[in-house]
């Protein structure tokens, strides 16, 4: 089992949380490369409630959510983790807009954890 914050012999955080804070910081530099490698390549994307995209269209509708200019803030409040794939449960808000995800990441080899599903409206 890893705890919040628990990091490997390379200095890398191994938990699942890892995920959404990588995101929270790339997004917060406006880092269009450092969103999009929080995911992995066939990840899911859910911009809005009962719309998915992939691929190009994933990195375009992160790029609408980062044309706002405001930051990001992250609260994971539960992040279940069993056999590499970790479901994660992140509040977040951007400016005046609120939401909860439900997300799913997945362990890569590399040690790092990447998105596949984000959907920043989970409960919605």
């Amino acid at each position: 089992m890893t705890h919040f914050g628990e990091s490997n012999a390379v200095g890398m955080t191994i938990h699942p949380v890892s995920v959404a804070e990588e995101f929270a910081k790339a997004f917060n530099s406006h880092n269009a490369q450092g969103v999009e490698a929080v995911y992995e390549p066939q990840a899911l994307f859910v911009p809005e409630p009962g719309h998915t995209v992939t691929g190009a269209a994933r990195q375009a509708a992160n790029q609408r959510f980062l044309d706002l200019g405001l930051p990001i803030e992250v609260k994971p409040r539960h992040v279940y983790e069993h056999d590499g794939i970790a479901l994660l449960i992140v509040d977040w808000t951007i400016g005046d807009v609120k939401g909860t995800a439900t997300d799913v990441a997945r362990k890569s080899a590399d040690g790092r954890w990447r998105y596949v599903i984000d959907n920043p409206f989970g409960t919605a």
